[in-house]
């Protein structure tokens, strides 16, 4: 699941009013921004991607641990339960493999029940993450493009990428309006740490299965 899903900011405006009374030559125009584009191309986006993808990593581990468990549990109650029958054994030596078998059914049980918890959790745990980081992302874009609107004297700032309820995009034609699309992007990866990857994210899984 990619950190910012699909029409996930449709119809975001990002409202900036003029604040000098000797404001700029495009006072009060409206300006553009791929709000898609700027969050995609944001260094801070891909590292989070990144992060994601190592806690899910870390989860699919611990669950491929819980099922190698029940995967031993099933076999040593195979083992057990075919013991319990084997008429070369005592009596006695059936019934106690009978109930050891018995033992390691409500084991299995027990580990299903925890991987079926565990699951629930993970997907949770993940999914708030992700809101988390995307939500800070979002803001810190929106700080950079209010401060732009601001200089300029921009009367609002649109959304290019956003689309309607039913798909469609909101924005259906600009001829002329100006796009701070690179520009901001530019801004936002000025700070980028060196080694830090700038090209767009990844997919990042949200279920660990």
């Amino acid at each position: 699941m990619k950190l910012l899903p699909s029409l996930l900011l449709a119809g975001l405006v990002l409202g900036a009013s003029a604040q000098a009374a000797d404001r700029p030559a495009g006072a009060g125009t409206i300006a553009v921004v791929d709000l898609k584009k700027v969050f995609d191309g944001y260094w801070k986006t891909k590292q989070a991607d990144l992060n994601l993808k190592d806690e899910a990593t870390k989860l699919d581990k611990t669950r491929k641990d819980m099922i190698e468990d029940h995967k031993k549990a099933g076999e040593d109650y195979k083992k057990f339960l075919d013991g319990s029958t084997d008429s070369a054994v005592s009596p006695e030596e059936r019934e106690k493999r009978k109930k050891t078998a018995e033992t390691k059914l409500q084991e299995m049980r027990q580990i299903e029940e925890s991987i079926g918890q565990f699951d629930r959790s993970a997907r949770t745990q993940l999914g708030e993450k992700q809101r988390n980081m995307r939500d800070k992302i979002v803001t810190e874009i929106r700080e950079i493009v209010n401060k732009r609107a601001r200089t300029a004297g921009y009367g609002a700032v649109l959304d290019s990428a956003a689309e309607s309820a039913v798909g469609t995009p909101i924005l259906l034609f600009n001829a002329s309006l100006p796009d701070l699309t690179e520009e901001i992007i530019t801004q936002l990866n000025a700070t980028a740490p060196a080694g830090a990857v700038v090209s767009p994210p990844s997919i990042a899984p949200v279920n660990p299965k």
